[in-house]
């Protein structure tokens, strides 16, 4: 899988326009497009454990749920997590069987938002409901509950959550989503290998965002 990229075009409204994707394949060296690359269609390289609207724990047309806000309540959440994005850690350390390493992560007591999304009767998705737990001094969603079509908890999301003071931005070193019945996980956003995780001064031009320019990118 190494050298792959996945190339998404988002929309202003995906209810009236759908995104489109583009995959580079670097084992067959081309471009395909991806079709339907929304809702629960399964991200590539994630193994099936990752489905499209489950990265950045949720993005796309929310129109298949229906949302209804709980209220609020103090759960300990994953918070400052800069240890796990330090570069001084290497990901087969931080990475072991059943989850990561414990004692890399750092969790805070903190005032959370709870917001349950329950599938539409008439909708198709893989989960049946999902309960988020919103962080109220960031609005980021930090844990999220992913529950089957029979309403038994299937897997959990968690957004280690750090924030850039240069950029005043707050955002994730990366985010995990276990399967509970398989006792299985995936992590997506780890960046302590590379050369520079991201960069914020970047000029971007239209041209680097187009299918021609992944097939550039992959090695």
């Amino acid at each position: 899988m190494a050298g792959d990229v996945l190339l998404v075009h988002e929309t202003f409204d995906q209810l009236k326009e759908s995104r489109k994707a583009w995959v580079y394949s670097a084992g067959q060296r081309r471009v395909r497009r991806a079709p339907d690359f929304a809702y629960d269609s399964a991200v590539p390289f994630t193994n099936g454990f990752v489905v499209a609207d489950q990265v950045d724990m949720f993005n796309g047309a929310p129109d298949r749920y229906d949302w209804k806000l709980l209220g609020k309540k103090e759960l300990l959440i994953p918070y400052n997590n800069y240890f796990l994005y330090s570069k001084k850690n290497r990901y087969k350390d931080l990475l072991q069987a059943g989850h990561i390493d414990p004692k890399y992560v750092r969790f805070e007591k903190h005032r959370v938002w709870v917001i349950e999304a329950n599938l539409k009767k008439n909708a198709r998705h893989i989960y049946g409901k999902r309960v988020f737990y919103i962080d109220e001094d960031t609005w980021q969603i930090s844990v999220i509950d992913y529950f089957d079509g029979h309403n038994q908890l299937w897997r959990m999301g968690e957004a280690y959550a750090l924030y850039f003071y240069q950029e005043k931005i707050p955002l994730y070193a990366s985010e995990a989503t276990y399967d509970l019945q398989s006792k299985r996980y995936v992590v997506l956003g780890m960046s302590n290998e590379e050369r520079k995780s991201i960069d914020f001064g970047i000029k971007a031009k239209k041209r680097d965002y187009t299918p021609t320019a992944i097939r550039r990118e992959g090695r």
